[in-house]
């Protein structure tokens, strides 16, 4: 569905009939519902595919279509591609002057449409809008101060409204703003949208990505709410205590081993995991030993327990023992390596095992300290990082969450 705006002639070009019909993007109930009760500063905090870039476009073309100056305002400037695209295509029988290069469009209505990548702020100083869209508003690095001291003083001379949107990213200055408007501050207006909200979303997707993503992951990402990150990423640690510690492999059972080289002074973590029952059956840890040492007792394990993949981290000093070993020829060994990106993908696989109920752990009091203390940080960019607290390790916590990697099927094993 559309909605469709008349544009009359305003003399910059001559069109036959004198007007020109703009379509506008149309706007699901929920949609609706914020443009009805909107006030000056409109915080629409939203689940994933809500949208909140149709609803976006919409505000901006609306105000453009009256004659007005507006903007688009994007953390960085990769994600300004797709909005100008669909803004290009629905104003194209009306655009007197495009420069693809600054994105700016003019309009016969006199409106001016502008988008700004945030990368660089001040850029924006000097300008004047009428309204402005901030797009992915939580992930916009010193929100506070861009906003008081760019954004904001772009909407004075005409008094201005604007529009942040956003999916949650903890308690940052997104948050803040949301808590103005709930607590009806004057001029803010706000409102929590899940991805529920969104009629074209299936229910089936919806319980699909729940059963497979952690409580949090889930929370923040489709039901909008404003998770804090700070505190431990591991839940259900003490309840999947069970498993019993083995010396070897049982008959009919498949195994795997992560590996966590030692660096420095981290310790060499060796998981073994039985991927027949999803459990933990031996867990080797070594501060400070030589590789030489290192490789004869991951030799040692592979004797005993036979595995179909050992998934070792081939970050720094990995890499030269992996290599030695395939060389070697005498342990199926496999590389991973470990970026913020592909951690954070081991992480949340590991946390949503244990909340479920999935993999059983050893009673071993190192791993269970480090999943305990575990922590996740949010970046200023909104990327959240997955580490150990200061002088606390994760050593265990890797070999782990690479064993319980590797025991995927064939194909949910990705080697980073």
């Amino acid at each position: 569905m559309s909605t469709r705006q008349t544009v009359r002639q305003t003399g910059h070009r001559r069109m036959p009939s004198g007007e020109v019909r703009v379509v506008l993007p149309a706007l699901h109930p929920a949609q609706q519902h914020v443009r009805a009760t909107a006030r000056r500063f409109n915080v629409v905090c939203c689940g994933r595919r809500w949208g909140k870039t149709t609803l976006g476009i919409e505000r901006l073309l609306v105000a453009a279509l009256a004659g007005q100056p507006v903007a688009w305002l994007a953390p960085t400037y990769r994600m300004l591609g797709e909005v100008w695209r669909q803004l290009v295509e629905r104003t194209e029988p009306i655009t007197l002057r495009r420069n693809q290069q600054a994105h700016r469009l003019e309009l016969l209505t006199g409106g001016v449409i502008e988008l700004w990548s945030m990368e660089h702020p001040d850029r924006l100083r000097g300008r004047w809008y009428a309204r402005v869209v901030l797009d992915e508003a939580a992930m916009l690095r010193d929100a506070a101060q861009v906003w008081q001291q760019v954004v904001r003083p772009t909407l004075t001379d005409r008094g201005g409204d604007a529009w942040l949107l956003s999916t949650p990213r903890g308690h940052n200055f997104f948050w803040q703003c949301y808590q103005r408007g709930q607590q009806h501050d004057g001029e803010w207006q706000s409102w929590q949208m899940p991805t529920s909200s969104n009629p074209y979303i299936a229910a089936a997707e919806l319980a699909a990505a729940q059963r497979e993503l952690p409580a949090d992951s889930y929370a923040q990402e489709y039901a909008a709410q404003f998770v804090e990150t700070g505190r431990g990423v591991f839940r259900g640690v003490l309840a999947a205590v069970g498993a019993t510690p083995e010396t070897g492999a049982t008959a009919g059972h498949a195994y795997v081993i992560g590996v966590d080289w030692g660096r420095q002074q981290d310790a060499t973590c060796f998981a073994v995991l039985d991927s027949t029952r999803r459990c933990l059956v031996a867990l080797e840890r070594w501060p400070q030993r030589d590789y030489g040492e290192q490789l004869e007792r991951l030799r040692d394990l592979a004797r005993r327990f036979a595995p179909d993949v050992i998934l070792a981290e081939q970050n720094g000093v990995g890499l030269p023992l992996i290599e030695q070993l395939q060389r070697a020829g005498d342990l199926p060994i496999q590389p991973f390596t470990t970026s913020n990106a592909s951690k954070a993908g081991l992480i949340e696989r590991l946390a949503l095992a244990l909340e479920q109920g999935q993999l059983q752990l050893l009673d071993d009091a190192v791993l269970l300290d480090e999943l305990q203390q575990f922590s996740a940080e949010r970046l200023p960019s909104g990327v959240v990082r997955y580490t150990a607290p200061p002088g606390h390790h994760d050593d265990c916590v890797m070999a782990v969450a690479l064993a319980w990697h590797a025991a995927g099927s064939a194909s949910d094993l990705v080697l980073w």
